[in-house]
């Protein structure tokens, strides 16, 4: 990619910032992050504006519904003297639904939904890129659905903001995949730490809704939490400082409420198992519907203003009634109703195709259910649940654990957004048994179950084990290899060669000692041409530039020997004398001790574990069409010796496949069956369909690597044909074990900027 205007841009303000000698890699990363927070704190800021004036437009204007707000969050403009109409507020959804989905359907289908998910996916699968559009269609999309009365919360859009310009920044200064991830990761955390003013939580989140497991992202803390901080105080700066909601300076004192905060746990499982089947079951319902896709929120809009004709307060945001259920001001029955119309409006607001995030919904539905859980046992205990407005705090907390498998970061996000830090106690309780109760289930389905699942880390996964492997514990396996004096005459070694299965020789002096190595592509040129045999010494054509290991080595660096001249197998000399050859050692042998030693972790992992280490087996996962060769040089089966020893000469392959006149594989042919027959045969009228070998070997184009290694190993052979599994005499391609091993080097490598 060429570098742009804003990568020009972006490294000139950099170099101007950060002059050589003055500041580590270290101090322009932060650079780097502070400017990521700027940004998402900026989005954060005009998607709030956004709201306000959309929601000022039509709930207010349009339709006279004017709810409650949070205390931290006043409106900022004046009500208007429309009267409330609950028929226009019915038709409002489905018209911001049909706008939000003819511009997310037109120009971004990948803005669909809460936007989160789509920033876990794209840190997994990905490697952080995301498309430099997606943000503003997100936020468009977003506030028209919210504001016209779906309900849907502000951490999707936000997320996707901070996201988005993270992954942008990356890929315009040229960053790795490694590093483009961090990048989106902390944009992601400071949008939702800044726009819910939650710093801490913002940060810690990014790094914990990665995965299911509780695990976090442990590169992610540190950069997240810098951006996170920069967003947070850019927020405020626009709109004042303090939390989203204020409630009383609640305090756990008495141990006997962790009884009644016990059933909560359960209700709001229960809760969250219905707002996630429900939230995808429309999801799924959705997709089958046989009309064009930017009218499907049409449609869930319209069943929301249903909902909210009967039950206004389902819709748009709701956070004032969280508000309200903070300070104990709502009946027990509108409570429950609240949630479960929550549920359902999120459901079809967001399911169907909107665009909004499910966060925000998850607080009031949270809110909701610990209200009404704390205000019956306050009328049945009230000695022990003094305060309901309690619950709503640790329902809040323990619903989203509950849905996003993220329960320490929705800790402190309640306790943040609250401002109330003395329910730490009953909200880790609640959270880890909602947690526990609720693993099966998740709202982020791009989750992964952990950093062994991730494709972001699989390279790393892979690496790891190999490192642990040394070359010493392979050396029962090193090849033996003839070893060639260096004075022996190329006649001599033509000898030699025509009886010999061997691709590389060591080439050895007086003493014995390891001087040099050939392959036969070194030899090719000379073959066949007599006149110079004698002429022609052996140490003359090995080169002394040899790349070896050694037995303390590990496999991990033994293999990046491997892929500097793409070699299939390299010397293995002594640790403290490398002129002393101890063997030969093969890539085949490598990735085979890779896979015994991943066997050993799978016979050792929980069956979950076992699942998810069997994916990282990277040779079951590759197929063969994904390797192999195409560009295959073949060989007519009425071709003469002759002209086979000049086509060999000037191909650089060792092993070709003979075709018949329609073109249908009829055996193969190698350098050394040319060889042989050069000496027992006239090669005037000798042909090659007199010498290939009949009786195939083959893989089909969908076997696996792994299915073609075990293969090839099984006869050593050089090449196979690769066929077609319907037509087993049509040619596709050829696969070596070259190909097998930089395929998945390519793939564990690269993907890293490891090679």
């Amino acid at each position: 990619m060429k570098p742009g205007p804003f990568s020009n841009f972006f490294r000139s303000l950099a170099s101007s910032v950060f002059k050589e000698g003055r500041f580590t890699i270290g101090g322009k990363f932060v650079f780097y992050y502070v400017l990521i927070g700027i940004i998402a704190g900026l989005g954060s800021v005009v998607f709030h504006y956004l709201c306000q004036i959309g929601f000022h437009f039509f709930m207010d204007y349009l339709a006279g519904y004017r709810p409650p707000h949070p205390a931290g969050e006043s409106p900022l403009f004046p009500p208007t003297s429309t009267p409330f109409n609950r028929w226009i507020l019915l038709l409002l959804p489905a018209i911001g639904g049909i706008l939000s989905g003819w511009l997310v359907y037109t120009f971004a289908p990948e803005a669909e939904g809460h936007g989160t998910d789509a920033a876990i996916d794209a840190y997994h699968n990905k490697g952080g890129f995301v498309r430099g559009r997606i943000p503003f269609i997100k936020t468009l999309a977003s506030a028209l659905t919210i504001t016209s009365g779906g309900s849907g919360g502000r951490e999707g859009p936000i997320a996707q903001i901070g996201a988005g310009f993270g992954s942008f920044l990356a890929t315009r200064l040229g960053f790795s995949e490694r590093e483009r991830r961090v990048m989106l990761a902390a944009g992601m955390g400071a949008g939702i730490g800044s726009i819910f003013r939650a710093p801490l939580a913002g940060a810690l989140f990014a790094a914990e809704v990665l995965y299911k497991d509780p695990e976090f992202e442990a590169e992610v803390i540190i950069p997240a939490g810098i951006s996170s901080v920069v967003a947070y105080c850019l927020f405020c700066l626009f709109f004042g400082w303090g939390s989203l909601f204020e409630s009383e300076d609640f305090v756990f004192q008495n141990p006997l409420e962790l009884g009644p905060y016990t059933i909560l746990s359960f209700v709001l499982v229960g809760g969250g198992i219905l707002y996630i089947k429900s939230f995808y079951g429309v999801h799924a319902l959705s997709k089958k519907i046989p009309i064009p896709n930017h009218l499907k929120p049409a449609i869930g809009g319209l069943i929301t203003g249903l909902i909210g004709f009967f039950l206004p307060q389902t819709l748009a945001f709701g956070y004032g009634y969280a508000q309200m259920a903070l300070e104990n001001q709502l009946p027990t029955l509108f409570l429950l109703g609240l949630a479960l119309g929550k549920i359902f409006t999120t459901s079809f607001s967001i399911g169907s195709g909107g665009s909004g995030g499910v966060f925000g919904p998850s607080v009031v539905i949270g809110g909701a259910l610990g209200g009404a859980v704390g205000r019956i046992f306050h009328s049945l205990l009230p000695n022990i649940v003094t305060h309901p407005g309690a619950f709503v705090v640790v329902g809040m907390a323990g619903f989203f654990a509950a849905v996003s498998n993220a329960p320490i970061s929705t800790i402190i996000f309640v306790s943040e957004m609250t401002n109330s830090y003395h329910l730490l106690l009953p909200s880790m309780l609640v959270c880890t048994l909602a947690y526990l109760l609720s693993r099966k289930w998740t709202i982020y389905v791009k989750q992964v179950q952990n950093r062994l699942a991730s494709n972001a880390h699989r390279g790393e996964f892979f690496v790891d084990v190999l490192a642990t492997i040394k070359v010493q514990d392979l050396l029962p396996q090193l090849r033996r290899a003839e070893l060639i004096p260096e004075d022996m005459t190329f006649n001599q070694f033509r000898e030699i060669f025509s009886s010999s299965e061997q691709h590389y020789f060591p080439v050895v002096n007086k003493e014995g000692k390891f001087t040099g190595i050939f392959s036969i592509n070194d030899v090719r040129s000379i073959l066949f041409d007599q006149d110079v045999g004698d002429l022609v010494l052996m140490k003359d054509i090995a080169t002394t530039d040899i790349i070896y290991t050694t037995p303390s080595e590990d496999l991990n660096n033994a293999l990046r020997k491997f892929t500097i001249r793409n070699l299939n197998r390299i010397p293995v000399v002594k640790d403290e004398d490398p002129s002393q050859l101890l063997g030969m050692l093969d890539r085949r042998e490598v990735i085979q001790a890779y896979n015994e030693r991943l066997q050993e972790i799978k016979s050792a992992a929980q069956p979950e574990e076992r699942r998810v280490a069997g994916e990282l087996a990277h040779l079951q996962t590759i197929l063969v069409k994904d390797a192999m060769t195409t560009n295959v040089q073949t060989i007519s089966e009425d071709m003469t010796l002759n002209q086979l020893k000049d086509f060999i000469f000037e191909k650089k392959f060792n092993s070709f496949p003979v075709l018949d006149g329609n073109g249908q594989l009829r055996g193969i042919i190698s350098l050394s069956d040319v060889l042989k027959a050069m000496e027992t045969q006239d090669p005037s009228t000798t042909l090659a369909k007199d010498i290939a070998t009949k009786k195939l070997v083959t893989v089909k184009e969908n076997d696996t690597l792994l299915t073609a290694l075990k293969t090839i190993s099984s006869g050593d052979y050089a090449v196979l044909p690769v066929i077609d599994g319907r037509k087993p005499k049509h040619l596709l391609g050829v696969i070596s074990r070259r190909d097998i091993m930089s395929s998945l080097t390519r793939s564990v490598f690269m993907k890293e900027g490891a090679i």
